[in-house]
């Protein structure tokens, strides 16, 4: 079985050299190969890696700075390993937890082994409370039970990380998404280290980034084959509303009174119009979704397994 390692980076210039020697210690005795994927560094990094690449490295260079998830979508189409790991490139991650991840993923039959970081190294305000906060929104609103999200060391099997679509930023939602292809995932506890070198790329900037994306998450993993249920029932809800509003106004101006000046007519107009343009928006989706999959003739379902009776 062999083994491909995922590993963004982004000016971390200094962390290269250590991490080279570290994966190749924890992964001596394994079939792998090591994909960096240099996300727009400015700095040496991209320098570093061609210094100490061998047969088993491989290193893709964007263009620009796409951000982590479209680094991390670059290795993983990339990878040729039957299964796939992704790892930050800052040695806050400690690449002896792949085999141990490897190993209960080989043993229990998981698709998706997903790191906890125990002992997580960092800031207590600005890391730590934010993470707990954004981690609780995140299994309560979309019923995927994970301790972190957060947490880049994650072991996929092949199929698994090559039908993730990652997008946007949505490498903190790899959980959902594996869930969203119908994978069977565990975590298990792993070591987390200070950042010794370089600056983080996480801040509290990120956290409307975050419930952006959770609300992206939220219609993909309840309407995303079926969006005309979204908004032909919030249309049909308002038209229907709307209409009510303007028969019952329309029967008073029948019996002389002036409802001209109510505000209750422009409110009865607003969710009238906005009730059709709600189940146009529906008609709309659904068209692009049947495009979507039709086009590139996809399906919107898995198929894991064929069994032919003998």
């Amino acid at each position: 079985m062999k083994l491909s390692v995922v590993i963004p980076v982004m000016n971390e210039e200094e962390n290269i050299e250590p991490l080279f020697k570290a994966l190749r210690e924890a992964l001596e005795g394994y079939d792998y190969e090591l994909i960096f994927v240099d996300d727009g560094s400015t700095d040496q990094t991209v320098q570093k890696i061609k210094e100490l690449a061998d047969e088993r490295t491989k290193l893709l260079v964007l263009s620009r700075n796409f951000g982590q998830s479209l680094a991390m979508a670059a290795g993983i189409d990339a990878a040729t390993g039957d299964v796939i790991a992704t790892i930050d490139g800052d040695l806050q991650n400690d690449p002896r937890d792949i085999p141990v991840m490897l190993q209960k993923m080989q043993q229990e039959g998981w698709d998706v082994v997903a790191g906890v970081r125990a002992k997580r190294q960092d800031g207590l305000v600005l890391r730590k409370i934010p993470s707990k906060i954004a981690n609780w929104i995140i299994r309560k609103s979309t019923g995927v039970y994970l301790k972190d999200y957060g947490c880049t060391l994650k072991l996929f099997k092949k199929d698994v990380a090559k039908n993730l679509g990652l997008y946007g930023e949505l490498h903190r939602f790899i959980p959902v998404l594996a869930k969203l292809y119908g994978a069977k995932m565990t975590e298990m506890d792993v070591r987390h280290h200070p950042r010794l070198h370089g600056q983080s790329k996480y801040g509290i900037g990120r956290t409307f980034k975050v419930i952006s994306d959770l609300m992206l998450m939220l219609f993909f993993q309840k309407y995303g084959t079926k969006p005309m249920h979204l908004f032909g029932t919030l249309g049909f809800g308002m038209l229907f509303i709307g209409v009510l509003i303007d028969l019952y106004l329309f029967v008073l101006k029948l019996f002389g009174h002036d409802i001209g000046g109510r505000p209750l007519l422009i409110l009865g107009v607003m969710l009238t119009l906005a009730g059709i343009q709600l189940i146009t928006t529906g008609f709309l989706a659904e068209i692009m979704m049947r495009t979507y999959y039709e086009s590139q003739n996809k399906k919107p379902y898995v198929v894991r397994e064929v069994y032919e009776g003998k």
